[in-house]
């Protein structure tokens, strides 16, 4: 069941993706425009995905558990650290140069264009370096150089 409805939610996720037209890269790269051609209509969507989570927090404080887990998950941290500035600052650097964050660079594979296909190998292996770097802090040895870029951000 919960395969399901992630599944769903996916699906949900990424038709609403392609009917705001958040799968076009342009259309991204438009609202970071203010001095030429900038559309606003991003800023509706963000809006829009705000309520959805403040209903669904809203919805968490009623319950004790969701319906298909022991437990809401917590975040690790609640602090602001150089980890997660520097993972904001490399999105914003991506989505800015590119017009494109993980959902909807998933969502153009049904449509690939090299572009495409080159941002989701930068991104697939970025995270491959991420995860070896963790790892590798964690077995000494093992990685060195992974776990040296991982160390220095911390």
């Amino acid at each position: 069941m919960r395969e399901l409805v992630a599944f769903v939610s996916g699906l949900l996720f990424g038709i609403g993706l392609a009917l705001s037209g958040m799968t076009r890269p342009q259309k991204v790269l438009d609202f970071l425009d203010f001095s030429g051609s900038w559309d606003p209509s991003l800023a509706l969507v963000m809006g829009g995905a705000l309520l959805v989570s403040a209903l669904g927090v809203r919805l968490e404080r009623r319950r004790r558990a969701p319906l298909l887990a022991a437990r809401f998950p917590r975040p690790p941290s609640l602090g602001v650290d150089r980890r997660l500035l520097l993972g904001a600052s490399l999105f914003g650097i991506g989505w800015g140069l590119v017009g494109l964050c993980p959902g909807p660079a998933l969502a153009n594979l049904a449509q690939p264009a090299p572009s495409i296909l080159v941002f989701v190998a930068s991104m697939l292996a970025g995270m491959a370096l991420f995860r070896l770097g963790a790892r590798a802090g964690a077995q000494p040895g093992r990685g060195a150089a992974a776990a040296s870029i991982v160390t220095s951000i911390r």
